[in-house]
């Protein structure tokens, strides 16, 4: 797979590029979406979302326009609080958007018909944060992951039921399965927690899977092979992915081949191919978020790019200063412009950036 390029399409049209039968082992097959891999099957376009509290309104996504393709990968970074979750939620159509639109294979999700909306939610599955808390504990895996096949009725009875968990259970290294079907979560760790939490997403047979920080809260070893568990099934599968966290090192390792959006209170600032973010990020916030990340090696740390901040405060939601939000906290701050003038997202050779004082070549 290569770098993809940065897409300004102003829709997300497309049909689903080949169905595979919902049998006993539910998922598509490999090559699946070969003739509509630039195809958005899901797309933001001019999200925002303004919750009102007593203190006044707060823009927690203002204006978004994102793509997620057949295959590929999508990271949305950046701080604690920035809006990444809020954004993950309107795509996954469990908060609605104050205006703008989220796109199902160009089709308008507030828009949908019921059963075009039952189709929507088995093709775009969420995978929360905390694996503690997003599975019943009164449930066992076999009852978690089962539930959705036996609800859509892609299963005929109880014995299919459980050759489909347990062959959803060893597509996520949950082997052997059959231990696993009758354990209660209370009895497993937090990484075989959230395999289970992946496989229940991959039984519907999704087109998308929305990720928010669903590593972030386990173990460095385990991270990296769940991260690789969904890299095959990615792979495998052909699915799309939009992966929200904080960390910019998980991002690359994920989205390597993919794209990265950074985020910063609502707002995308720079947009484009991991490798390209990472190794030459652009925007000074992006710079920061890099900087902030451990190196390893003694050598490469001890000459690695320290970015000092002018400040170590977020603005308040409720009281966002003139021209760019980054602006107070910005080491390359140019006084009567950056303060008085929000600069607009804009394409450059190889990514989207909105900044005054650098550009995006």
């Amino acid at each position: 797979m290569t770098d993809p390029t940065v897409h300004h399409d102003p829709s997300a049209e497309g049909e689903r590029a080949a169905g595979a039968g919902r049998a006993a082992a539910p998922g598509r097959a490999a090559g699946a979406v070969a003739g509509a891999a630039d195809t958005p099957v899901l797309g933001l376009h001019g999200v925002r979302q303004v919750f009102s509290t007593p203190r006044g309104d707060v823009p927690a996504v203002a204006g978004v326009d994102l793509r997620v393709r057949p295959g590929r990968v999508l990271c949305l970074v950046g701080e604690s609080g920035c809006g990444k979750t809020t954004t993950a939620r309107m795509a996954a159509a469990l908060a609605r958007p104050t205006s703008g639109t989220v796109r199902f294979r160009g089709r308008d999700v507030a828009a949908m018909s019921r059963a075009e909306r039952s189709e929507f939610r088995r093709s775009v599955q969420y995978i929360h944060q905390d694996p503690y808390a997003s599975l019943n504990p009164v449930r066992t895996v076999y009852s978690t992951v089962s539930a959705g096949l036996r609800r859509h009725r892609m299963v005929r009875d109880r014995r299919e039921a459980r050759a489909a968990t347990a062959e959803l259970l060893r597509r996520v290294e949950l082997t052997p399965a059959e231990d696993y079907l009758d354990k209660y979560p209370h009895q497993m760790s937090g990484g075989q927690r959230q395999r289970v939490a992946v496989a229940r997403a991959l039984a519907m047979n999704p087109e998308v899977i929305i990720a928010d920080e669903s590593t972030s809260m386990l173990d460095v070893s385990i991270r990296v092979s769940l991260l690789n568990t969904l890299g095959r099934l990615r792979d495998d599968l052909g699915v799309g992915f939009l992966f929200i966290t904080h960390d910019l090192a998980v991002a690359k390792y994920f989205a390597r081949d993919g794209e990265i959006a950074v985020m910063y209170l609502g707002r995308i600032v720079e947009q484009g191919p991991t490798r390209r973010v990472v190794d030459d990020p652009r925007h000074p916030y992006t710079r920061a978020l890099v900087s902030a990340v451990c190196e390893p090696d003694p050598d490469l740390a001890r000459t690695k790019e320290r970015v000092r901040l002018r400040s170590a405060d977020i603005p308040d939601l409720t009281a966002l200063p003139p021209g760019c939000e980054f602006h107070p906290r910005c080491p390359m701050f140019e006084p009567g412009r950056c303060d008085t003038e929000r600069p607009a997202l804009a394409p450059g050779p190889d990514r989207l950036l909105a900044c005054h004082v650098v550009d995006g070549g």
